[in-house]
């Protein structure tokens, strides 16, 4: 009983410490949610950090501290001078980059972030259109905390397979990668909101093109897998018996969630290069915007060709784009890299071959129909 007495008193007193050591460093730190990049004047950084600082009564604020400097780290202790508490960046969730430091390069960004114990690999990298200043020192109406928001935002997006992912050890593989170019969401301020406005593609580590938010879903079609996500498409009207369309549009959409994929790369030909690229669909149908017959097994199989054309026909103009801005975001270069032994491929030489190779683009799409067209 006595030793039981000793024991929770020890409990106590150490839950007591270790309470008290806890407030005492909340209330000596500021932590770093967000950090954002922009080229500043005479080819300096300009860094923008949203800081949340927590007072003895634990109530917290947010501040947005900026600076200049030479590089990251002169511009973060430049903050740090600004800040009544030591700036700490264990809580940091986001990068930004504005728009032209994207188009002038990220590469050394990237490896610094990487190479920084500090710094953890599951931070999301994302680019923001015009300048991550601006867009950060806005008075949001709404938004209390725009660090957090701006990390939700792109979180439950990911999360919900809306938008390719983007964590700092993605972005930096994509990088080190051969055969694999970085494709990052872009963040923009639509008035009194922030929104995903498209994906950013890079040519090694400069920002090159964009694609719309549309757009995005074939290019993480080609990169990755689906296990459950929604996209619209639309079918020519004409591409559908003309007893089912009557009164419909002449691009008719068609909503598909609950998206499972999978998908098969070969190299037939190394010269040219040719690939095969097979892509196998299973999605339930949320609404189409025709008066289709769906108990008819004929439409059916009709709408699951012509839904397959339709992706294909976009994936193709996809990777069309990439082409022409010099962006490998398919990944093509990793099979081409893995299937032709000796290649001694460099990213130069792969860019060079990408131009001009040529992909057979098949998909194949069902309907998993459930509810009222069982």
């Amino acid at each position: 009983m006595k030793f039981i007495k000793v024991m929770f008193i020890f409990i106590f007193l150490l839950i007591t410490i270790a309470g008290c050591a806890e407030q005492k460093l909340l209330e000596q730190v500021g932590l770093t949610t967000l950090l954002g990049y922009d080229l500043g004047e005479n080819e300096k950084l300009s860094t923008t950090a949203v800081i949340r600082q927590v007072n003895p009564e634990f109530q917290s604020n947010v501040e947005i501290v900026s600076a200049e400097n030479e590089t990251a780290r002169g511009s973060r202790a430049e903050i740090n001078r600004k800040t009544s508490k030591k700036i700490m960046s264990g809580q940091m969730r986001v990068v930004l980059f504005g728009e032209e430091l994207a188009e002038d390069g990220i590469a050394h960004h990237i490896d610094t972030l990487s190479k920084n114990s500090d710094t953890s690999g599951s931070i999301i990298v994302a680019v923001v259109e015009g300048e991550t200043k601006s867009l950060l020192e806005y008075q949001f109406q709404e938004i209390d905390d725009i660090g957090t928001h701006i990390y939700k935002l792109l979180e439950q997006n990911i999360k919900n397979e809306q938008m390719i992912s983007s964590s700092l050890h993605e972005v930096a593989h994509d990088y080190y990668s051969l055969g694999r170019d970085i494709a990052i969401p872009i963040i923009k301020r639509d008035k009194e909101h922030v929104e995903i406005s498209g994906v950013a593609l890079f040519d090694k580590g400069k920002m090159v093109g964009k694609l719309s938010t549309e757009e995005s879903f074939y290019v993480k079609l080609s990169r990755d897998l689906y296990d459950s996500a929604m996209f619209e498409i639309t079918i020519p009207k004409e591409a559908l018996p003309e007893s089912q369309t009557k009164n419909s549009p002449e691009k008719i959409p068609v909503v598909i969630d609950t998206i499972n994929t999978k998908k098969q790369v070969k190299l037939i030909n190394p010269q040219t290069p040719e690939f095969d690229m097979h892509i196998t669909v299973n999605g339930r149908m949320l609404e189409i915007g025709a008066n289709m017959d769906l108990d008819n097994p004929k439409n059916v199989k009709k709408l699951e060709e012509e839904i397959g054309k339709s992706i294909a026909k976009n994936l193709e103009r996809v990777l069309v784009y990439c082409q022409d801005v010099n962006s490998d975001a398919f990944g093509l270069g990793e099979y081409y890299r893995s299937s032709v032994r000796h290649s001694n491929l460099t990213h130069e030489k792969w860019h060079e071959l990408y131009s001009t190779a040529k992909v057979n683009i098949k998909v194949d799409f069902t309907i998993l129909r459930s509810g009222i067209f069982e």
